[in-house]
């Protein structure tokens, strides 16, 4: 069989739903409608790293978008995904079509369309219990538009590069609506 010369990229968890903050994924292991797609198409999948479960580990807590846009986070990111760019670049230099990055909006890393934000830091505990500035900042927490730190330096990363690839979002509140969106861009392809 021929070389479909197709590749996407995708964030870590579509292939390890493992490596999500604990309770927040929405499947099992992999995320199978979409890499069935990938499958069926052809096309070759290269992983992203996760720069959350890196940096923090598996027992690490949710975070916002707020706490990671710092200057060593973002050279971690630059860091971890230096080495995927490189290899984009070598297979567009030779012919390949990279059709797509899916990403997961929501994220703080990952956010395509959408990340997570809110007045995050601090002490947690006052006085024997959960502090009322605390509670207050968890209420704050908001979805909004925007991309996840990752996402920014990856597409920092693409245009250095000259690649030129279109993201696509994974909403994890409404798969089945995503799972059609992201069949309809491949049928586009």
């Amino acid at each position: 069989m021929k070389r479909s010369k197709e590749i996407v990229v995708v964030s870590h968890c579509v292939l390890n739903s493992n490596a999500k903050v604990e309770g927040l994924s929405e499947y099992s292991g992999v995320l199978s409608e979409v890499v069935d797609m990938i499958v069926q198409r052809g096309a070759g999948i290269i992983q992203l790293p996760c720069p959350e479960m890196f940096i923090y580990g598996i027992k690490r807590w949710g975070h916002v978008k707020e706490q990671f846009d710092t200057p060593y986070f973002r050279q971690q990111c630059r860091e971890l995904i230096s080495p995927i760019v490189q290899q984009l670049v070598n297979y567009k230099n030779n012919g390949y079509d990279i059709i797509g990055l899916i990403g997961i909006d929501g994220s703080p890393s990952c956010g395509v369309s959408k990340t997570c934000s809110g007045d995050w830091g601090g002490e947690f505990m006052e006085n024997g219990g959960m502090s009322y500035k605390a509670i207050e900042k968890i209420r704050n927490f908001k979805f909004v538009d925007g991309q996840g730190v990752l996402m920014e330096e990856i597409k920092d990363e693409f245009c250095e590069n000259g690649i030129d690839v279109p993201f696509i979002a994974i909403d994890e509140m409404d798969i089945d609506k995503n799972i059609a969106q992201i069949r309809e861009f491949f049928e586009s392809k």
